[in-house]
Protein backbone atom coordinates (compact mmCIF):
# COMPACT_ATOMS: atom_id res chain seq x y z
CA UNK A 1 0.00 0.00 0.00
CA UNK A 2 1.31 3.49 -0.86
CA UNK A 3 2.45 5.51 2.10
CA UNK A 4 -0.14 8.10 3.15
CA UNK A 5 1.26 11.49 4.08
CA UNK A 6 -1.57 11.85 6.58
CA UNK A 7 0.20 9.34 8.83
CA UNK A 8 3.40 11.27 9.22
CA UNK A 9 2.07 14.81 9.13
CA UNK A 10 0.33 14.00 12.39
CA UNK A 11 3.70 13.20 13.95
CA UNK A 12 4.81 16.82 14.11
CA UNK A 13 3.87 19.08 16.98
CA UNK A 14 3.03 21.81 14.51
CA UNK A 15 0.13 19.78 13.16
CA UNK A 16 -1.54 19.32 16.48
CA UNK A 17 -2.00 23.05 16.83
CA UNK A 18 -3.81 24.55 19.73
CA UNK A 19 -6.28 27.25 20.50
CA UNK A 20 -5.30 30.29 22.55
CA UNK A 21 -2.40 28.48 24.25
CA UNK A 22 -0.56 26.34 21.70
CA UNK A 23 1.98 23.84 23.01
CA UNK A 24 4.83 22.03 21.36
CA UNK A 25 6.36 18.66 22.05
CA UNK A 26 9.42 20.40 23.51
CA UNK A 27 8.29 21.28 27.01
CA UNK A 28 11.42 23.27 27.81
CA UNK A 29 10.60 25.67 25.00
CA UNK A 30 6.81 25.62 24.87
CA UNK A 31 4.88 28.73 23.94
CA UNK A 32 3.64 30.96 26.70
CA UNK A 33 1.43 34.01 26.58
CA UNK A 34 2.82 37.05 28.36
CA UNK A 35 -0.25 39.12 27.54
CA UNK A 36 -3.92 38.20 26.88
CA UNK A 37 -4.66 36.83 23.43
CA UNK A 38 -7.69 37.53 21.28
CA UNK A 39 -10.64 35.21 21.89
CA UNK A 40 -11.80 34.29 18.41
CA UNK A 41 -15.07 32.81 19.66
CA UNK A 42 -16.62 36.27 19.49
CA UNK A 43 -15.35 37.04 15.99
CA UNK A 44 -17.98 36.65 13.26
CA UNK A 45 -17.07 34.26 10.50
CA UNK A 46 -17.30 34.98 6.79
CA UNK A 47 -18.14 38.68 6.80
CA UNK A 48 -15.18 39.89 4.70
CA UNK A 49 -14.68 39.09 1.01
CA UNK A 50 -11.47 37.30 0.08
CA UNK A 51 -8.94 39.86 -1.21
CA UNK A 52 -6.92 39.02 -4.31
CA UNK A 53 -3.35 40.38 -4.35
CA UNK A 54 -2.74 42.74 -7.30
CA UNK A 55 -0.42 41.72 -10.12
CA UNK A 56 2.80 43.76 -10.07
CA UNK A 57 3.46 46.03 -13.05
CA UNK A 58 6.94 46.63 -14.42
CA UNK A 59 8.50 50.08 -14.63
CA UNK A 60 10.02 49.52 -18.05
CA UNK A 61 13.29 47.69 -18.70
CA UNK A 62 16.83 47.85 -17.36
CA UNK A 63 20.11 46.13 -18.29
CA UNK A 64 21.03 42.95 -16.44
CA UNK A 65 24.05 43.55 -14.18
CA UNK A 66 27.20 42.37 -15.93
CA UNK A 67 25.33 42.01 -19.25
CA UNK A 68 24.69 45.58 -20.38
CA UNK A 69 23.33 44.53 -23.77
CA UNK A 70 20.59 42.42 -22.18
CA UNK A 71 17.55 44.40 -21.02
CA UNK A 72 14.79 42.86 -18.95
CA UNK A 73 11.49 44.04 -17.41
CA UNK A 74 12.26 45.87 -14.18
CA UNK A 75 10.22 45.96 -10.97
CA UNK A 76 10.88 47.87 -7.78
CA UNK A 77 9.11 46.31 -4.82
CA UNK A 78 9.48 47.83 -1.37
CA UNK A 79 9.13 46.21 2.06
CA UNK A 80 7.11 48.51 4.31
CA UNK A 81 5.23 48.60 7.57
CA UNK A 82 1.51 49.24 7.18
CA UNK A 83 -1.82 49.02 8.98
CA UNK A 84 -4.66 46.80 7.78
CA UNK A 85 -7.91 45.34 9.06
CA UNK A 86 -7.65 41.56 8.95
CA UNK A 87 -11.33 41.40 9.92
CA UNK A 88 -14.26 43.79 9.72
CA UNK A 89 -14.83 43.85 13.49
CA UNK A 90 -11.20 44.14 14.64
CA UNK A 91 -8.91 47.09 15.06
CA UNK A 92 -6.25 47.71 12.44
CA UNK A 93 -3.24 45.40 12.69
CA UNK A 94 0.37 46.40 12.13
CA UNK A 95 2.08 44.22 9.50
CA UNK A 96 5.16 44.22 7.36
CA UNK A 97 4.66 43.48 3.69
CA UNK A 98 5.60 44.26 0.12
CA UNK A 99 4.11 47.40 -1.41
CA UNK A 100 1.72 47.78 1.52
CA UNK A 101 0.27 44.29 1.32
CA UNK A 102 0.69 40.84 2.81
CA UNK A 103 0.75 38.83 0.65
CA UNK A 104 2.60 41.29 -1.54
CA UNK A 105 1.79 41.84 -5.21
CA UNK A 106 1.87 38.76 -7.42
CA UNK A 107 4.81 38.68 -9.81
CA UNK A 108 3.74 37.02 -13.04
CA UNK A 109 5.92 36.11 -16.01
CA UNK A 110 6.47 33.54 -18.75
CA UNK A 111 8.96 30.70 -18.96
CA UNK A 112 12.11 32.04 -20.56
CA UNK A 113 11.21 35.69 -19.93
CA UNK A 114 13.65 37.03 -17.38
CA UNK A 115 13.03 39.92 -15.02
CA UNK A 116 14.88 42.23 -12.68
CA UNK A 117 13.45 42.95 -9.25
CA UNK A 118 14.84 45.60 -6.94
CA UNK A 119 13.84 44.58 -3.42
CA UNK A 120 13.92 47.77 -1.33
CA UNK A 121 14.03 47.77 2.46
CA UNK A 122 11.76 50.63 3.55
CA UNK A 123 11.01 49.08 6.94
CA UNK A 124 11.28 51.01 10.24
CA UNK A 125 14.43 50.89 12.35
CA UNK A 126 12.88 48.84 15.18
CA UNK A 127 11.40 45.36 15.07
CA UNK A 128 8.02 44.82 16.70
CA UNK A 129 8.52 41.10 17.39
CA UNK A 130 10.78 39.53 20.08
CA UNK A 131 14.34 38.78 18.93
CA UNK A 132 16.36 36.06 20.65
CA UNK A 133 19.94 37.37 20.52
CA UNK A 134 21.22 33.99 21.71
CA UNK A 135 20.46 32.47 18.29
CA UNK A 136 23.31 32.35 15.80
CA UNK A 137 22.87 35.11 13.24
CA UNK A 138 20.75 37.28 15.55
CA UNK A 139 23.44 38.48 17.95
CA UNK A 140 23.16 41.91 19.59
CA UNK A 141 25.84 43.36 17.31
CA UNK A 142 23.51 42.96 14.31
CA UNK A 143 20.74 45.40 13.41
CA UNK A 144 17.31 44.33 14.63
CA UNK A 145 15.72 45.19 11.28
CA UNK A 146 17.30 43.65 8.20
CA UNK A 147 15.96 41.65 5.28
CA UNK A 148 16.87 39.66 2.19
CA UNK A 149 14.42 38.13 -0.28
CA UNK A 150 14.54 34.55 -1.58
CA UNK A 151 12.54 33.36 -4.59
CA UNK A 152 11.47 29.95 -3.28
CA UNK A 153 11.65 27.45 -6.13
CA UNK A 154 13.55 29.76 -8.43
CA UNK A 155 16.36 28.47 -10.62
CA UNK A 156 18.60 31.51 -10.20
CA UNK A 157 22.26 32.40 -9.88
CA UNK A 158 23.72 32.48 -6.35
CA UNK A 159 24.05 36.27 -6.40
CA UNK A 160 20.25 36.53 -6.76
CA UNK A 161 19.17 33.67 -4.52
CA UNK A 162 18.78 35.66 -1.30
CA UNK A 163 21.61 34.09 0.69
CA UNK A 164 20.71 34.37 4.41
CA UNK A 165 23.81 36.42 5.26
CA UNK A 166 23.24 38.88 2.38
CA UNK A 167 20.76 40.93 4.40
CA UNK A 168 20.55 44.69 4.21
CA UNK A 169 19.12 47.38 6.47
CA UNK A 170 16.38 50.02 6.03
CA UNK A 171 17.19 52.53 3.31
CA UNK A 172 19.06 50.00 1.19
CA UNK A 173 18.05 47.60 -1.59
CA UNK A 174 19.25 44.68 -3.70
CA UNK A 175 18.47 44.01 -7.36
CA UNK A 176 18.11 40.37 -8.41
CA UNK A 177 17.90 38.79 -11.86
CA UNK A 178 15.43 35.95 -12.31
CA UNK A 179 15.94 34.11 -15.65
CA UNK A 180 12.69 32.08 -15.30
CA UNK A 181 14.18 29.26 -17.38
CA UNK A 182 11.80 26.71 -15.89
CA UNK A 183 8.36 25.21 -16.41
CA UNK A 184 5.11 26.91 -15.46
CA UNK A 185 4.74 26.77 -11.69
CA UNK A 186 3.63 28.66 -8.60
CA UNK A 187 6.72 29.87 -6.75
CA UNK A 188 6.76 32.35 -3.89
CA UNK A 189 9.04 35.02 -2.52
CA UNK A 190 9.75 35.63 1.14
CA UNK A 191 12.31 36.95 3.59
CA UNK A 192 15.29 34.71 4.31
CA UNK A 193 17.35 36.64 6.87
CA UNK A 194 19.64 34.54 9.06
CA UNK A 195 18.43 34.32 12.67
CA UNK A 196 15.17 36.29 12.27
CA UNK A 197 13.56 34.74 9.21
CA UNK A 198 10.70 33.34 11.31
CA UNK A 199 9.92 36.83 12.63
CA UNK A 200 10.06 38.62 9.27
CA UNK A 201 7.82 36.07 7.58
CA UNK A 202 5.45 36.06 10.57
CA UNK A 203 5.28 39.85 10.22
CA UNK A 204 4.06 39.39 6.62
CA UNK A 205 7.04 39.43 4.23
CA UNK A 206 5.89 37.01 1.50
CA UNK A 207 4.10 36.92 -1.85
CA UNK A 208 3.23 34.80 -4.91
CA UNK A 209 5.32 34.37 -8.08
CA UNK A 210 3.69 32.72 -11.12
CA UNK A 211 5.45 31.39 -14.21
CA UNK A 212 3.33 30.57 -17.29
CA UNK A 213 4.13 28.51 -20.39
CA UNK A 214 2.54 27.08 -23.55
CA UNK A 215 2.05 23.58 -22.13
CA UNK A 216 -0.09 24.93 -19.30
CA UNK A 217 -2.07 27.24 -21.60
CA UNK A 218 -2.86 24.42 -24.06
CA UNK A 219 -4.75 22.56 -21.30
CA UNK A 220 -7.48 25.21 -21.18
CA UNK A 221 -7.54 25.30 -17.40
CA UNK A 222 -9.64 27.88 -15.52
CA UNK A 223 -8.06 31.31 -15.87
CA UNK A 224 -8.72 34.96 -15.22
CA UNK A 225 -11.21 35.44 -12.40
CA UNK A 226 -11.55 31.66 -12.16
CA UNK A 227 -7.91 31.20 -11.14
CA UNK A 228 -7.32 32.40 -7.58
CA UNK A 229 -4.28 32.32 -5.26
CA UNK A 230 -4.99 31.12 -1.71
CA UNK A 231 -2.08 32.03 0.56
CA UNK A 232 -2.89 30.47 3.94
CA UNK A 233 -1.08 30.96 7.22
CA UNK A 234 -1.85 30.67 10.93
CA UNK A 235 -1.32 33.58 13.27
CA UNK A 236 -2.14 34.69 16.82
CA UNK A 237 -3.42 38.11 17.90
CA UNK A 238 -3.57 39.94 21.20
CA UNK A 239 -6.72 41.68 22.46
CA UNK A 240 -5.80 44.80 20.49
CA UNK A 241 -5.73 42.76 17.26
CA UNK A 242 -1.92 43.04 17.02
CA UNK A 243 0.22 40.13 15.93
CA UNK A 244 1.37 38.13 18.91
CA UNK A 245 4.43 35.89 18.66
CA UNK A 246 4.84 33.87 21.88
CA UNK A 247 8.14 33.47 23.68
CA UNK A 248 9.64 30.52 25.52
CA UNK A 249 9.31 29.75 29.20
CA UNK A 250 13.10 29.31 29.19
CA UNK A 251 14.53 32.19 31.31
CA UNK A 252 17.65 32.30 29.10
CA UNK A 253 15.95 33.02 25.76
CA UNK A 254 12.77 33.68 23.82
CA UNK A 255 13.03 31.16 20.97
CA UNK A 256 10.22 28.62 20.63
CA UNK A 257 10.65 25.39 18.69
CA UNK A 258 7.40 25.66 16.71
CA UNK A 259 4.53 28.11 16.37
CA UNK A 260 0.84 27.17 16.16
CA UNK A 261 -1.84 29.84 16.08
CA UNK A 262 -5.61 29.74 16.23
CA UNK A 263 -6.26 32.45 13.61
CA UNK A 264 -6.11 31.41 9.95
CA UNK A 265 -5.50 34.15 7.39
CA UNK A 266 -6.24 33.65 3.70
CA UNK A 267 -4.67 36.32 1.49
CA UNK A 268 -4.36 38.40 4.65
CA UNK A 269 -7.98 38.12 5.85
CA UNK A 270 -9.37 36.23 8.84
CA UNK A 271 -12.26 33.90 7.96
CA UNK A 272 -13.12 35.46 4.58
CA UNK A 273 -15.67 34.31 2.02
CA UNK A 274 -15.44 33.93 -1.76
CA UNK A 275 -18.41 34.14 -4.12
CA UNK A 276 -18.06 31.55 -6.87
CA UNK A 277 -20.10 30.36 -9.81
CA UNK A 278 -21.28 26.74 -10.18
CA UNK A 279 -18.32 25.78 -12.38
CA UNK A 280 -14.64 24.79 -12.17
CA UNK A 281 -12.12 26.99 -10.35
CA UNK A 282 -8.35 26.76 -10.17
CA UNK A 283 -6.90 27.52 -6.74
CA UNK A 284 -3.15 28.08 -6.34
CA UNK A 285 -2.62 27.16 -2.69
CA UNK A 286 0.45 28.08 -0.63
CA UNK A 287 1.14 27.09 2.97
CA UNK A 288 2.89 30.24 4.23
CA UNK A 289 2.80 29.20 7.89
CA UNK A 290 5.91 29.18 10.06
CA UNK A 291 5.41 25.64 11.38
CA UNK A 292 1.90 24.34 10.81
CA UNK A 293 1.11 21.45 8.48
CA UNK A 294 -2.31 21.65 6.84
CA UNK A 295 -4.94 18.96 6.38
CA UNK A 296 -7.41 20.73 4.10
CA UNK A 297 -10.83 19.47 3.11
CA UNK A 298 -14.25 20.76 2.07
CA UNK A 299 -17.07 20.68 4.61
CA UNK A 300 -19.44 18.86 2.27
CA UNK A 301 -16.94 16.06 1.71
CA UNK A 302 -16.75 16.61 -2.02
CA UNK A 303 -13.82 15.50 -4.12
CA UNK A 304 -11.42 17.89 -5.81
CA UNK A 305 -8.36 17.36 -8.00
CA UNK A 306 -4.73 18.30 -7.55
CA UNK A 307 -3.13 19.10 -10.90
CA UNK A 308 0.20 20.52 -9.75
CA UNK A 309 2.70 20.68 -6.91
CA UNK A 310 5.74 22.82 -6.02
CA UNK A 311 7.44 22.91 -9.41
CA UNK A 312 4.51 22.67 -11.77
CA UNK A 313 1.97 20.33 -13.30
CA UNK A 314 1.60 16.69 -12.29
CA UNK A 315 1.49 13.95 -14.94
CA UNK A 316 -2.26 13.54 -14.38
CA UNK A 317 -4.96 14.97 -12.07
CA UNK A 318 -5.06 13.32 -8.64
CA UNK A 319 -8.52 13.02 -7.03
CA UNK A 320 -8.53 13.95 -3.34
CA UNK A 321 -10.93 14.56 -0.50
CA UNK A 322 -8.28 16.08 1.73
CA UNK A 323 -4.91 17.66 1.08
CA UNK A 324 -1.86 17.52 3.33
CA UNK A 325 0.43 20.48 2.84
CA UNK A 326 3.66 21.19 4.72
CA UNK A 327 5.05 24.69 5.31
CA UNK A 328 6.28 26.15 1.97
CA UNK A 329 4.57 23.50 -0.16
CA UNK A 330 2.21 24.53 -2.94
CA UNK A 331 -0.74 22.74 -4.49
CA UNK A 332 -2.52 23.53 -7.76
CA UNK A 333 -6.16 22.50 -7.28
CA UNK A 334 -9.27 22.24 -9.41
CA UNK A 335 -12.54 22.47 -7.48
CA UNK A 336 -15.77 21.98 -9.44
CA UNK A 337 -18.77 23.77 -7.94
CA UNK A 338 -21.11 22.55 -10.70
CA UNK A 339 -24.36 21.27 -9.21
CA UNK A 340 -23.70 23.21 -5.98
CA UNK A 341 -25.68 26.37 -6.78
CA UNK A 342 -26.90 28.07 -3.63
CA UNK A 343 -24.63 26.08 -1.31
CA UNK A 344 -22.18 27.45 1.24
CA UNK A 345 -19.10 25.24 1.44
CA UNK A 346 -16.34 25.73 3.98
CA UNK A 347 -12.66 25.00 3.46
CA UNK A 348 -11.46 23.52 6.74
CA UNK A 349 -8.14 22.63 8.30
CA UNK A 350 -8.93 19.85 10.76
CA UNK A 351 -11.37 21.49 13.22
CA UNK A 352 -10.61 25.05 12.08
CA UNK A 353 -12.71 26.96 9.56
CA UNK A 354 -10.56 28.73 6.97
CA UNK A 355 -12.63 30.05 4.04
CA UNK A 356 -16.26 29.96 2.90
CA UNK A 357 -17.28 29.44 -0.71
CA UNK A 358 -20.69 30.92 -1.59
CA UNK A 359 -21.94 29.27 -4.76
CA UNK A 360 -24.14 31.59 -6.77
CA UNK A 361 -27.56 30.56 -8.09
CA UNK A 362 -27.04 31.05 -11.79
CA UNK A 363 -26.71 29.05 -14.96
CA UNK A 364 -23.33 28.56 -16.59
CA UNK A 365 -22.35 27.14 -19.95
CA UNK A 366 -21.21 23.50 -20.06
CA UNK A 367 -17.47 23.07 -19.57
CA UNK A 368 -14.92 20.70 -20.99
CA UNK A 369 -13.87 17.88 -18.64
CA UNK A 370 -10.55 18.13 -16.85
CA UNK A 371 -7.77 16.77 -19.11
CA UNK A 372 -6.78 13.18 -18.30
CA UNK A 373 -3.09 13.97 -18.82
CA UNK A 374 -1.31 17.19 -17.94
CA UNK A 375 2.46 17.19 -18.41
CA UNK A 376 5.04 14.50 -19.00
CA UNK A 377 7.30 14.08 -15.97
CA UNK A 378 10.18 11.77 -16.84
CA UNK A 379 11.47 9.94 -13.79
CA UNK A 380 15.19 10.29 -13.06
CA UNK A 381 16.79 6.85 -13.09
CA UNK A 382 18.48 5.92 -9.82
CA UNK A 383 21.30 4.44 -11.87
CA UNK A 384 22.18 7.94 -13.11
CA UNK A 385 23.13 9.09 -9.60
CA UNK A 386 26.88 9.39 -9.09
CA UNK A 387 26.57 9.64 -5.32
CA UNK A 388 24.23 8.84 -2.45
CA UNK A 389 24.47 11.00 0.65
CA UNK A 390 23.16 9.91 4.03
CA UNK A 391 22.10 13.07 5.85
CA UNK A 392 20.76 12.89 9.38
CA UNK A 393 18.11 15.22 10.79
CA UNK A 394 18.83 15.48 14.50
CA UNK A 395 17.77 17.33 17.62
CA UNK A 396 20.23 18.63 20.22
CA UNK A 397 18.82 19.33 23.68
CA UNK A 398 21.56 19.41 26.31
CA UNK A 399 23.44 21.80 28.60
CA UNK A 400 25.71 22.96 25.80
CA UNK A 401 23.09 23.94 23.23
CA UNK A 402 21.23 27.03 24.41
CA UNK A 403 18.56 27.05 23.21
CA UNK A 404 17.81 23.56 21.94
CA UNK A 405 18.79 23.14 18.29
CA UNK A 406 17.74 21.12 15.28
CA UNK A 407 20.67 20.15 13.05
CA UNK A 408 21.29 18.82 9.57
CA UNK A 409 23.86 16.03 9.57
CA UNK A 410 25.02 17.09 13.06
CA UNK A 411 26.47 20.30 11.63
CA UNK A 412 25.81 23.97 12.32
CA UNK A 413 25.62 26.89 9.93
CA UNK A 414 29.27 27.89 10.12
CA UNK A 415 30.78 24.40 10.15
CA UNK A 416 32.79 23.41 7.05
CA UNK A 417 30.68 22.72 3.97
CA UNK A 418 30.26 18.99 3.37
CA UNK A 419 27.84 18.91 0.40
CA UNK A 420 29.58 19.87 -2.86
CA UNK A 421 27.69 18.33 -5.78
CA UNK A 422 29.10 18.64 -9.28
CA UNK A 423 27.28 20.80 -11.82
CA UNK A 424 24.91 18.70 -13.97
CA UNK A 425 25.41 15.63 -11.79
CA UNK A 426 22.64 13.55 -10.19
CA UNK A 427 22.70 12.62 -6.51
CA UNK A 428 20.41 10.74 -4.15
CA UNK A 429 19.94 12.35 -0.75
CA UNK A 430 18.74 10.04 2.01
CA UNK A 431 17.22 12.19 4.75
CA UNK A 432 17.48 10.14 7.95
CA UNK A 433 15.11 11.67 10.49
CA UNK A 434 16.21 10.71 14.01
CA UNK A 435 14.08 13.43 15.66
CA UNK A 436 10.47 13.33 16.86
CA UNK A 437 9.32 15.97 14.36
CA UNK A 438 8.46 15.80 10.69
CA UNK A 439 10.68 18.23 8.78
CA UNK A 440 9.82 19.85 5.41
CA UNK A 441 13.23 20.00 3.72
CA UNK A 442 13.84 22.58 0.99
CA UNK A 443 16.81 22.73 -1.39
CA UNK A 444 17.54 26.03 -3.10
CA UNK A 445 18.25 26.21 -6.86
CA UNK A 446 17.05 22.71 -7.79
CA UNK A 447 13.93 20.70 -8.37
CA UNK A 448 13.87 17.04 -7.41
CA UNK A 449 11.77 13.89 -7.29
CA UNK A 450 10.70 11.90 -4.26
CA UNK A 451 11.89 8.28 -4.50
CA UNK A 452 10.51 6.59 -1.38
CA UNK A 453 10.32 6.45 2.40
CA UNK A 454 11.14 3.68 4.85
CA UNK A 455 11.06 3.18 8.60
CA UNK A 456 14.38 2.56 10.34
CA UNK A 457 15.58 1.64 13.81
CA UNK A 458 16.51 4.96 15.37
CA UNK A 459 18.45 3.62 18.36
CA UNK A 460 20.74 1.49 16.19
CA UNK A 461 21.48 4.49 14.01
CA UNK A 462 22.00 7.10 16.75
CA UNK A 463 24.07 4.81 19.00
CA UNK A 464 26.10 2.83 16.45
CA UNK A 465 25.61 4.55 13.12
CA UNK A 466 23.96 1.42 11.73
CA UNK A 467 21.08 2.05 9.30
CA UNK A 468 18.71 -0.85 9.90
CA UNK A 469 15.41 -0.70 8.03
CA UNK A 470 12.08 -1.75 9.51
CA UNK A 471 9.38 -2.77 7.06
CA UNK A 472 9.04 -2.31 3.32
CA UNK A 473 9.74 0.71 1.14
CA UNK A 474 6.73 2.99 0.65
CA UNK A 475 6.49 4.98 -2.61
CA UNK A 476 5.45 8.62 -2.75
CA UNK A 477 1.76 9.46 -2.95
CA UNK A 478 0.41 10.23 -6.45
CA UNK A 479 0.40 13.97 -5.75
CA UNK A 480 4.14 13.78 -4.96
CA UNK A 481 4.97 12.31 -8.38
CA UNK A 482 5.71 15.68 -9.97
CA UNK A 483 8.72 17.95 -9.52
CA UNK A 484 9.26 19.14 -5.97
CA UNK A 485 11.44 21.63 -4.13
CA UNK A 486 10.19 20.87 -0.60
CA UNK A 487 9.69 17.39 0.82
CA UNK A 488 8.40 16.24 4.19
CA UNK A 489 10.77 13.89 5.98
CA UNK A 490 8.70 12.13 8.68
CA UNK A 491 10.02 11.20 12.09
CA UNK A 492 11.67 7.77 12.25
CA UNK A 493 11.88 7.39 8.49
CA UNK A 494 14.45 7.67 5.73
CA UNK A 495 13.13 9.86 2.92
CA UNK A 496 15.02 9.57 -0.36
CA UNK A 497 15.04 12.23 -3.07
CA UNK A 498 16.90 12.30 -6.36
CA UNK A 499 18.31 15.62 -7.56
CA UNK A 500 20.01 16.96 -10.66
CA UNK A 501 22.19 19.95 -9.76
CA UNK A 502 21.90 22.07 -12.88
CA UNK A 503 21.84 25.68 -13.95
CA UNK A 504 24.52 27.45 -11.92
CA UNK A 505 27.60 26.91 -9.81
CA UNK A 506 27.99 28.68 -6.50
CA UNK A 507 26.79 28.67 -2.92
CA UNK A 508 23.21 27.84 -1.98
CA UNK A 509 21.46 26.49 1.12
CA UNK A 510 19.26 23.59 2.16
CA UNK A 511 17.15 23.69 5.29
CA UNK A 512 14.05 22.72 7.20
CA UNK A 513 11.14 25.00 6.32
CA UNK A 514 9.74 25.00 9.81
CA UNK A 515 11.03 28.53 10.24
CA UNK A 516 11.67 28.16 13.96
CA UNK A 517 13.98 25.24 13.15
CA UNK A 518 15.64 27.00 10.22
CA UNK A 519 16.43 30.02 12.38
CA UNK A 520 18.12 27.87 15.00
CA UNK A 521 20.78 26.00 13.01
CA UNK A 522 18.64 23.66 10.87
CA UNK A 523 20.08 25.20 7.71
CA UNK A 524 23.32 24.44 5.90
CA UNK A 525 25.15 25.96 2.94
CA UNK A 526 26.10 23.75 0.03
CA UNK A 527 28.27 24.44 -3.04
CA UNK A 528 27.53 23.45 -6.61
CA UNK A 529 31.01 23.08 -8.10
CA UNK A 530 32.18 22.80 -11.73
CA UNK A 531 32.67 19.29 -13.07
CA UNK A 532 36.35 18.50 -13.55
Amino acid sequence: MAFSRRLFLKQTAAVAGALAMPKTNHTAHSQTTARPVLDLKGVAAFVDPLPIPPVAQSSGTKPVPGRASLHMPYYRIAMRQFQTKVHRDLQSTRLWGFEGGSPGPTLETRSGQGMLVEWANDLPQAHFLPIDHGIHGAEKDKPDVRAVVHLHGGKVGPESDGYPEDWYTPGKSATYFYPNEQDAAMLWYHDHTLGINRLNVFAGLFGVYLIRDKVEEALDLPRGRYEIPLVICDRMFDKDAQLYYPVSEDPHGVWISEFAGDAFLVNGKLLPYLEVEPRKYRFRVLNASNSRFFDLKLSNGQEFHQIGSDQGLLPAPVPLKDLQLAPAERADLIVDFAGRAGEQIILKNESFQVLQFRVAKLAVAPEKPLPATLRSVARIAESSAIRTRELALVEVDDQIARPMQMLLNNARWHDPITEKPLLDSVEIWSLINTSDDSHPIHLHLVKFQVLDRRNFERFAYTSKGVLRYLGPVTPPDPNEMGWKDTVTAPAGMVTRIIVRFEGFTGRYVWHCHILEHEDNEMMRPYDVVPAK
